[in-house]
């Protein structure tokens, strides 16, 4: 049964959940669970869990639920997923934790926009209210994901220690729905707290406050909806300044406004398989980042008439070389990167997105990328610029010297994979893709100028 994968797919904003209630471990599991799993069916309507994983896939059921968690042989958490088969995606965890008791239930639904309907974000708001009127939170939230991570959530300042003692103590940030525990009402002063200027604000049975500041989730980034998250916050905590809290929140949207890429021609491939990669809270900056890119003035290149002869006195051996040594790369990445067994211009996009997405630099050894890795790449880029743009090796005794000519220009390939290798920002500041789209522009002689 293949499920949907909410960190697979294309880099989006999610809607986080997390709700954490206390429950009676010494009651029956599944009358225990009823409620809950009676909520989740009755509101989630569109993203209804389809799957539930446990030691194996299962279709959605109160009973495959129960089984799965029976199949949890650790005493003191149960722990199953539920996930979805279509759109909207799902990556939702579901917990009993024995010692507290407490179930717990926090993840993803993919994308956002999903709840850009009022009466869809009414019933999520009705489900979670269900939740906390059965299960006693201290607090639970639901808000945009990206916005979440840019906010400095979980921690808001404090080191990891710290905020896994104290949890959240306080009101460290106001989301799109919000449910307040007792500790926390009371903290704050009941009376404040149910005036707070907000789209709803209501009291629970057991002592908690549901606030949601806005009608619809996907909306959370309008200045509307930012004004309303900031009036709310300060209200609740009226040692906050109103100017600071709004200025913050709409520097955070943004940053998460939608960029256009128009990435430099030479390095397209490349660059919108990094900006895919990325977090979608990192995804408009990391854009406006690579779409004021150029290329390095070091350019690795110098005109026929000024290359260097060859000083070797078996060119032949010297051209074994370089192909033994393109072999070592094919041999080092052959099963990350498939596509260097054919060796096609397209295999350098897939190198240069292998190297950055593990960070080669940054997590090998220096004297093997100094020495072995770098002789390799050098090589292989020569070779492909030998095999696909009708190049010829010019070899040369030291290693640095040799060339490779193509039209009126000669490359060197072994200087550039020295500048490649410093670091993961200098896989894409000197990319073999950039490198080898140049060479490919300025295959044919250039035009004199005209008159």
């Amino acid at each position: 049964m293949k499920t949907l994968s909410v960190h697979k797919s294309k880099p989006e904003d999610k809607l986080w959940l997390e709700f954490d209630g206390a429950f009676d471990d010494q009651a029956a599991r599944q009358r225990e669970l009823e409620p809950f799993l009676q909520a989740l069916e009755q509101y989630a309507g569109g993203w209804m869990p389809e799957v539930v994983k446990g030691k194996r896939h299962r279709k959605y059921s109160r009973a495959a639920i129960c089984k799965a968690l029976e199949e949890e042989h650790d005493d003191r958490v149960k722990t199953i997923g539920l996930y979805r088969t279509q759109w909207p995606a799902l990556d939702l965890v579901l917990s009993l934790w024995l010692q507290p008791s407490l179930l717990r239930f926090f993840g993803y639904v993919k994308p956002l926009s999903f709840f850009a309907e009022a009466e869809r974000c009414q019933h999520f708001v009705e489900m979670v209210r269900a939740w906390a009127s059965r299960y006693p939170v201290s607090h639970a939230s639901a808000h945009s994901s990206d916005d979440r991570a840019l906010s400095g959530a979980p921690y808001f300042g404090r080191d990891e220690k710290t905020s896994r003692r104290d949890g959240f103590d306080k009101i460290y940030a106001v989301w799109w729905l919000n449910v307040f525990g007792p500790e926390l009402v009371e903290s704050v002063g009941r009376e404040r707290m149910l005036s707070t200027p907000a789209h709803r604000v209501e009291e629970l049975p057991n002592g908690s406050i549901l606030l949601v500041t806005w009608p619809t989730a996907a909306d959370f980034a309008s200045d509307a909806a930012r004004l309303a998250q900031a009036r709310a916050h300060v209200h609740l905590r009226p040692d906050l300044d109103f100017d600071t809290v709004l200025h913050g929140l709409r520097e955070r949207s943004a940053a998460l406004a939608p960029v256009q890429p128009h990435f430099h021609p030479e390095a397209a491939s490349l660059f919108s398989r990094v900006v895919d990669h990325v977090s979608s809270h990192e995804r408009p900056r990391k854009i406006a980042e690579l779409n004021a890119w150029q290329p390095p003035e070091r350019r690795q290149w110098l005109p026929a008439s000024a290359a260097l002869p060859s000083d070797v006195a078996d060119p032949q051996r010297v051209l074994e070389r370089y192909s033994l040594l393109a072999e070592h790369l094919v041999a080092m990445l052959h099963i990350e990167v498939p596509s260097v067994m054919q060796a096609p211009p397209e295999s350098l996009t897939d190198i240069d997105f292998f190297f950055w997405r593990e960070d080669v630099p940054g997590t090998r050894l220096r004297e093997a990328l100094d020495t072995h890795v770098m002789r390799a790449v050098g090589a292989y880029l020569g070779q492909v610029l030998v095999h696909h743009l009708d190049g010829q090796w010019i070899p040369r005794d030291k290693l640095m010297e040799n060339q490779v000519l193509v039209g009126e220009r000669v490359w060197l390939p072994f200087i550039r994979a020295w500048h490649y290798l410093r670091s993961r920002q200098s896989l894409l500041d000197f990319s073999l893709t950039q490198l080898f789209r140049e060479a490919e522009r300025h295959r044919a002689p250039e035009p004199p100028p005209s008159e």
